[in-house]
């Protein structure tokens, strides 16, 4: 029985061959995405390690007791770092201020992303004179005094900046010039995965991103033979109140396992893509194996009249399964490498991570043989069974009774079930008021859903394919035969079908979503802010008051308002009181009062809340309340207005004179603005122009907006898109396979066809339309369970606090993949119908 499978195996190797494919490229998506998740890992972690190389111990402030958002003052003066550097073991002790600093490049351009664009001082070292400075000049000199800064090597290649040259630069606003005195080298994990390493002077990095006299970490080199255990210790005898000494070798464990983490919700992500490609696989398998048993139905009655046993026989058809799993796992672990080296080759030509080899695990090779092996084993299953009872008397026929539709119907008793408690589970989450409690409920309800209309697409695609009917009466003969032979095997075209409908439906689904959510922020915009533009960070840190004042010189503005966030407790809550300019407030944004409204604002002792935080707290309008603020003082507030809140608006608002004179650094989250021309091309210039053409300030109208989240929402649905497009394709595969098996399944009847007058065009056309057919069923079915999904998730996003969502059906996106499946159909059956076409029909008439 061995001999015989491996004979099968080889004497169906062209049938076996869409099938190794299908897992072979559902096996490259695992070992692909190992591989490139375990080559970042590495990468980035050996970055880490570089970057700690020269610190053995780290003194920085302790913020594990310090309220969440809340500023704080670093208590590392230079007194501090002077006990450091004579600590015993202690071979040198830097200080170390940073910050975020932004970067123009020549075309005036933000110089990486905003949120890896870092600024810091230049530490010469103990000697003051750079020998064992923690960052050596490749060229130039270090920056001395303010105006003059150092570049990183890799900024300064991609930007084409050199020594002596003028850059512009900011760090909370404000445009400042300054002189490329120097470029640097360094190992910092920041800039080797594409960010920007800017260096000041000590003096000036201090001024900037903490207090004259001041670090926000002072890092130790111990000595030769001085562990860093015990460099810690004597570290920790002159800690400063609210600070901890940490060993370098933790710091990079730490950063490790943080990226570690990181990575694993990519490697889930990706791993869910290529579960979704190896679950549409099965189907191709279990359709491949199922058409195999049916036409070796002779040959297997045979083995079983010469005596062999139920058991061998299935065992013969899983060791068939066994072979071509085996084959595709190795073809497809050694594709996956290829496609994560190609990832890898293009995340670095963007500047995306640290150089670095592929790291090909062992457990890498051992889970894509096994998901290879066992995903087509599970599949070839039920073939393999239905092989095994066979009747031996079955071998003294040549004919067989046919398939009858009794046996549907305990399929569809069951289908009916699965589908109906899938839909009801589904809708049960969409009323759960709690978001997380939804999220079980939906995710099982959509899976018992999908399979049940699995279970029940045979029986759905006689009335869905008969409605196709009269468009293919135009075709004649070849129509009708084409509906004959898609209704003929319900099993098989469910089969086909199902393939195409599992990658549509996720896609229609996400497409559905994402066109709900941007309407709902274009709606949000456009209903909550009567300013014509916000102006913030493009990292989104704080802005310097400054900028909100040079905006208000500008002859175009009318009003504005800076946003201020500042921390408070009320009662036993710590809270975020929202500080904005009372006066002109109301003129900036349009909110829904339910009680009150803005009138006493701009005194300081009122404040408007929403709903949400009102209901929270127990407040109405006329309710007093006392607001601790961060020095510690206190401040009696009375509520003026109740309004409705949403993703943009929401919270506690009060006037900046009551917060700005307790805030320890005055910073504004952001700017409203409004311009007597509104907003157009020509203002937003002149705007921009009035703050010094600073790339790192964002000028947005309400369009920019909208079209920021667009291309976000698009660039995330065109990964997915990727991503889904290998269900897709082995949907493809599936389809093709299944022709060019039923090709040769009917070989008699095509050459009768072709004996009583069909020509070869007119089989061609049969077998494409039977194809379009089943890809059009399989798409219609994907993009109906699709918009029900995207409407049942939309639910959960409205109730969720995007009041705004609502169900928007994209219809020319779902006419484009209804499209798509009929292109599918077409481009699948190209060689199968070719292949008809070309029977000899003597030979196949012929044949049994």
């Amino acid at each position: 029985m061995l001999r015989t499978a491996l004979r099968n195996v080889f004497a169906h190797k062209a049938r076996l061959l869409m099938t190794m494919l299908a897992v072979l490229l559902g096996v490259a998506f695992v070992s692909g995405t190992l591989v490139f998740t375990s080559t970042i890992s590495d990468a980035f972690q050996k970055s880490s390690e570089k970057g700690y190389a020269n610190v053995d111990v780290s003194i920085s402030q302790d913020g594990s007791d310090a309220p969440q958002g809340r500023e704080t003052v670093s208590p590392l003066s230079q007194r501090t770092l002077d006990k450091a550097a004579h600590l015993p073991g202690a071979a040198s002790a830097t200080g170390v201020v940073s910050g975020f600093a932004a970067l123009s490049d020549k075309d005036g351009k933000l110089v990486g992303d905003g949120f890896s664009t870092q600024g810091a001082n230049y530490y010469a070292g103990r000697d003051g004179k750079g020998t064992d400075a923690r960052y050596p000049m490749k060229e130039g000199q270090a920056p001395r005094a303010e105006g003059q800064i150092a570049l990183d090597a890799k900024t300064a290649e991609r930007t084409g900046y050199q020594v002596g040259d003028t850059v512009r630069t900011s760090v909370n606003g404000p445009v400042r010039e300054e002189k490329v005195t120097g470029i640097f080298t360094t190992d910092d994990g920041n800039v080797a995965a594409g960010g920007t390493l800017v260096l000041y002077d000590n003096a000036t990095a201090q001024k900037l991103f903490a207090e004259p006299g001041e670090y926000t970490e002072i890092a130790l080199k111990a000595d030769p033979g001085v562990s860093q255990t015990a460099l810690k210790e004597q570290a920790e005898k002159v800690l400063p109140a609210d600070t901890e000494a940490v060993t370098g070798q933790k710091l990079a464990d730490d950063e490790s396992k943080a990226i570690e983490n990181s990575m694993s919700g990519m490697k889930t992500s990706l791993l869910a893509f290529a579960g979704i490609a190896l679950f549409v696989g099965i189907f191709i398998i279990a359709n491949t194996f199922t058409m195999l048993v049916a036409q070796r139905t002779k040959e297997l009655a045979l083995l079983r009249a010469v005596g062999a046993s139920r058991r061998q026989v299935t065992r013969s058809v899983l060791i068939e399964a066994l072979v071509v799993g085996a084959v595709a796992g190795l073809a497809g672990m050694a594709a996956g490498v290829g496609i994560a080296a190609g990832l890898r080759a293009l995340v670095g030509t963007m500047g995306g991570m640290p150089d670095g080899p592929l790291v090909i695990e062992p457990n890498t090779v051992v889970v894509s043989l096994i998901v290879g092996v066992l995903v087509t084993l599970l599949a070839a299953w039920l073939p393999a069974r239905r092989a095994a009872k066979i009747p031996p008397v079955a071998a003294m026929g040549a004919l067989h009774a046919p398939a009858t539709t009794r046996s549907l119907i305990l399929r569809n008793t069951i289908g009916a079930l699965f589908s109906a408690a899938g839909a009801a589970l589904v809708l049960m989450a969409t009323t759960v008021g709690d978001v997380e409690d939804a999220k079980a409920p939906m995710g099982l309800g959509a899976v018992l859903l999908v399979i049940g209309v699995f279970i029940l697409t045979p029986l759905l695609s006689r009335p869905l394919i008969a409605a196709a009917a009269p468009v293919l009466r135009l075709f004649n003969v070849s129509g009708k035969l084409a509906r004959q032979n898609a209704v003929r095997n319900p099993r098989r075209t469910a089969a086909t079908a199902s393939a195409l409908m599992v990658g549509l439906t996720l896609i229609t689904g996400l497409t559905v979503i994402a066109s709900g959510v941007q309407q709902a922020v274009n709606k949000m915009a456009s209903d909550s802010l009567k300013a014509d533009y916000t102006i913030s960070m493009a990292n989104f840190t704080q802005l310097s008051p400054e900028v909100e004042k040079k905006l208000a010189q500008s002859d175009q503005v009318t009003a504005t308002s800076p946003l201020r966030n500042a921390y408070a407790d009320i009662g036993d809550d710590s809270e975020y009181l929202t500080g904005v300019d009372g006066s002109s407030i109301g003129k900036l944004t349009n909110i829904d009062f339910t009680a009150g409204g803005w009138a006493g604002l701009s005194s300081g002792t009122k404040v408007v809340v929403d709903n949400a935080t009102a209901k929270e707290k127990g407040w109405k309008v006329g309710s007093d309340f006392t607001a601790t603020y961060e020095d510690g003082r206190k401040g009696r507030l009375t509520v003026g207005g109740l309004y409705e809140g949403n993703q943009m608006i929401k919270g506690i608002l009060v006037d900046n004179k009551a917060v700005t004179p307790h805030m320890s650094e005055v910073a504004d989250m952001q700017i409203l603005a409004k311009t007597k021309d509104g907003a157009d091309d020509e203002v937003k210039e002149a705007l921009t122009k009035q703050l010094g053409d600073n790339p790192a300030i964002l000028v947005e109208d309400k369009k920019d907006i909208s079209e920021g989240i667009a291309q976000m929402i698009n660039i995330l649905l065109n990964m997915l898109y990727g991503l889904l497009a290998m269900a897709v394709i082995v949907a493809v595969l599936g389809v093709i396979n299944t022709l060019a098996m039923s090709v040769f399944e009917r070989g008699q009847e095509i050459g009768m066809l072709r004996a009583i007058g069909l020509d070869r065009r007119g089989i061609k056309r049969m077998v494409r339309l039977e194809s379009l057919v089943i890809s059009l069923f399989g798409g219609v079915l994907g993009i109906g369970l699709g918009i029900f999904f995207g409407w049942a998730a939309g639910e959960l996003i409205a109730g969720s606090g995007l009041d705004t969502y609502t169900l928007v059906l994209p219809w020319d996106r779902l006419g484009l993949f209804l499209a798509l499946a009929a292109v599918v159909g077409v481009l699948a059956a190209l060689w199968p119908a070719r292949r008809a076409a070309k029977l000899n029909m003597l030979a196949a008439i012929k044949t049994e």
